[in-house]
């Protein structure tokens, strides 16, 4: 075996410690790197009682694909083992590579699930490590994303290991020709079209001739990066939980801490968006939503990546990947009202609050039948010890409503239509106080 390929069988049977039993599924695309991990694998399966489930992804783009499919579905009933495939129809994403990897991914999930494998066993090599550190330092990225990737993760159920780490693509077709081992070669992979070809083609051969061992180097800076993130991510898990709840994060709150952890919690948020697509993320994104926070206006936005949205309203941010549809409605208000905002409106008997979620309401004030609509365009209160009225508008304001949540709040009126009650935020001076004479209560829930 070549040298530095045993460290692989090595750290596969001594340090990850492959036992009887385990369960691989195995991405392999017929390419040099995944069918000399595959070898590799069958080797340690005559030593150990593995299963191995080799997956295979066509991604439609070139004639050979179909041709490579079958040979690595006849390689595996050879060999006696599970061949899985699929094929990529169509896409829809104008950046195919990350289409593409999440189609893979998503794929080999179902995989693990399927048959309840605990490893999920990629290909990706050393010079594989540079070219991603080497992209990412360049269009900018987390500090985990400036790691490149790791050797293992731990998805919780399973684990996601890249044994080949440790050798270059030379090591691997030094390998492949010595033990006679079949696979292709995607010849897009020869073009400078992508940005990775070009680094692989000019990049790459400059920073071997200065070391040959030059992976080496990358994967210690990866280890070095990941270990200074996992402890930082130590000291984020016991802040974010103060300033980020339920998806929300706290401007003022965020404002107090360090500006070395305020930057860590939203690339931390970004991360746990964008989970392991970290390609598609970098410094801007950052710094626009920090020119966000900083921002004088009580409601904006700035858009991210995959259609996703930073929403700033008043001194609150939040990201979402979903802009709320207008909805207009106007109900009769019977004994029980469902309302589109997921709240209700309902007819009680008796209750002892006062607050703005309750509204006692007399028959000398008003006009039946009462309903709840959405607001419209100068829509206004009278209000108790106010001359005149005010504008909903301003109401809304003065509560700090975000701006995509007006459009959908209850507003209840008369078959005047004159405004009642906003409920859960103010009472007009038509509504009733316990000790005075009403007769109806509505309670918003």
């Amino acid at each position: 075996m070549v040298i530095k390929m045993q460290n692989v069988y090595d750290y596969l049977l001594n340090e990850l410690v492959l036992k009887d039993g385990d369960i691989i599924v195995l991405g392999n695309s017929y390419g040099p790197d995944s069918m000399a991990l595959l070898d590799i694998l069958l080797k340690i399966k005559k030593k150990k009682n593995i299963s191995i489930i080799v997956a295979h992804v066509n991604h439609n783009v070139r004639k050979e694909s179909a041709k490579e499919k079958e040979d690595i579905e006849e390689f595996c009933s050879k060999n006696e083992l599970v061949f899985e495939s699929m094929i990529i129809e169509q896409y829809g994403d104008d950046n195919f590579e990350n289409e593409a990897r999440n189609i893979r991914y998503n794929f080999f999930e179902d995989l693990i699930h399927k048959y309840k494998a605990n490893y999920l066993f990629t290909a990706h090599h050393g010079d594989d490590l540079i070219e991603t550190v080497l992209m990412r330092i360049s269009r900018g990225s987390t500090l985990k994303g400036y790691s490149g990737f790791s050797k293992l993760i731990d998805m919780g159920d399973y684990k996601i290991v890249r044994p080949m780490i440790f050798v270059t693509k030379e090591e691997i077709l030094e390998y492949n020709k010595k033990n006679k081992i079949p696979y292709a070669i995607d010849k897009t992979n020869l073009e400078n079209e992508h940005t990775r070809n070009r680094y692989r083609h000019i990049v790459l051969p400059f920073l071997k001739k200065e070391d040959p061992n030059i992976h080496e180097k990358y994967l210690k800076f990866s280890e070095i990066l990941s270990e200074y993130d996992e402890y930082i991510n130590k000291e984020i898990k016991r802040t974010i939980s103060k300033v980020y709840k339920d998806g929300v994060l706290d401007i003022p709150k965020y404002l107090e801490l360090d500006p070395l952890i305020q930057k860590k919690i939203i690339y931390k948020i970004l991360e746990d968006i964008y989970k392991d697509d970290l390609m598609v993320i970098n410094d801007n994104h950052v710094k626009l939503i920090k020119m966000l926070i900083k921002s004088k206006k009580a409601n904006s936005f700035v858009y991210l990546p995959n259609n996703n949205k930073a929403v700033k309203s008043y001194d609150k941010i939040y990201i979402t990947d979903k802009v709320k549809e207008n909805i207009d409605y106007n109900i009769e208000i019977l004994d029980y009202v469902e309302l589109p905002n997921k709240h209700s409106i309902s007819k009680i008997d008796e209750i002892d609050s006062n607050n703005n979620n309750v509204c006692r309401i007399s028959n000398d004030d008003i006009v039946y039948p009462l309903y709840v609509r959405t607001r419209k365009y100068g829509d206004k209160m009278y209000l108790k010890k106010v001359n005149g009225s005010r504008r909903v508008k301003d109401i809304f304001i003065d509560a700090k409503i975000p701006k995509e949540d007006r459009d959908m709040w209850p507003i209840v009126v008369d078959s005047c239509d004159k405004v009642i009650w906003i409920p859960g935020i103010k009472k007009s001076k038509f509504t009733k106080q316990k000790n005075e004479s009403y007769d109806i209560i509505l309670k918003y829930d």
